[in-house]
């Protein structure tokens, strides 16, 4: 069986779930009815540097919300699908439209809505604090927990095994809107 770095190596895209990955899983009730979630921002970071890496990135989560469509759009994720049941489906929608074959995808999740998905990829890592089962079914397990840096600590083991950081600070340097590039990667 292949290490998880050799997995990692043909990693060029990654798809990320949100509640309870992307955010820790908890949501804030506003007497409105409605609901804030958290999100941080070593998380946005490392999703820039896999853009800027041309890894592509895309969100699927169950739940529709706008502060996550927000979000996926600030940071410039490629593809993002809300409101999904079954996450087959636009999993097989990303193969086809990246004409990637599954060994060359990367799913990062923490529960059993992402367990299918996370058995058909190339590489999947669970977050810190994932159910017991994704945990066993994981090539990584990160040791940040979900919404407290859990994917950007998998985004920076991809990108170190890849040897892509020369390219992203090549870019960060020599882009025009390098200055928008590190006001996000700073905030």
């Amino acid at each position: 069986m292949m290490d998880q770095k050799e997995l990692a190596k043909k990693v060029k895209l990654i798809i990320m779930d949100v509640d309870g990955t992307l955010s820790d899983g908890r949501f804030f009730v506003l007497p409105s009815g409605e609901a804030l979630k958290s999100f941080d921002v070593k998380d946005g970071t490392g999703i820039i540097f896999a853009g800027l890496a041309d890894i592509k990135t895309a969100i699927i989560t169950g739940k529709t919300s706008e502060a996550v469509r927000n979000r996926a759009k600030e940071l410039h994720v490629d593809d993002y699908y809300e409101g999904v049941v079954n996450k087959t489906k636009p999993f097989f929608e990303l193969l086809e439209k990246y004409e990637l074959p599954k060994e060359e995808v990367a799913y990062i999740g923490d529960d059993i809505g992402d367990a299918e998905v996370m058995g058909m990829v190339g590489f999947s890592a669970a977050v810190g604090d994932a159910h017991p089962l994704i945990k066993r079914i994981s090539h990584y397990i990160a040791k940040r927990y979900g919404g407290r840096g859990a994917v950007r600590e998998v985004i920076d083991f991809i990108l170190d095994v890849q040897g892509k950081w020369p390219e992203i600070f090549t870019k960060i340097k020599n882009t025009e809107d390098s200055d928008e590039i590190l006001r996000k990667i700073n905030s």
